[in-house]
């Protein structure tokens, strides 16, 4: 449990760091990183998804409805700071987690 318990602060620290440099990298571009799309629910050529991105210094993540005759359109939206986004999204998914994390990595190389 303590080893799970340091892996995880680990961790967070790490995509915490991660998001920190890509919020620079989006400060200097001006054009946000998508973090993830989650597709939730899918009908006809409709769909609702989740969409996460990182801007200058915080994480939105945003449910989105749109596609066929449906003009697209925001149900909810999360702001979160860089420090508190890690952690939500742990407990969140872990799967997301990782993803996030490899993604940034590869694009701030």
């Amino acid at each position: 449990m303590v080893k799970q318990i340091s892996l995880d602060s680990w961790q967070i620290h790490h995509l915490s760091e991660l998001l920190k440099k890509g919020s620079l990298v989006v400060a200097k571009t001006n054009s946000p990183i998508v973090l993830y799309r989650q597709t939730l629910e899918e009908e006809d050529s409709s769909y609702e998804e989740i969409v996460c991105t990182l801007t200058k210094d915080y994480v939105v993540e945003q449910l989105v409805t749109s596609g066929g005759v449906l003009p697209p359109s925001f149900k909810q939206q999360f702001v979160f700071t860089l420090d508190e986004f890690p952690d939500r999204l742990l407990r969140k998914s872990r799967d997301l987690f990782l993803q996030t994390v490899d993604l940034l990595e590869d694009q701030l190389k």
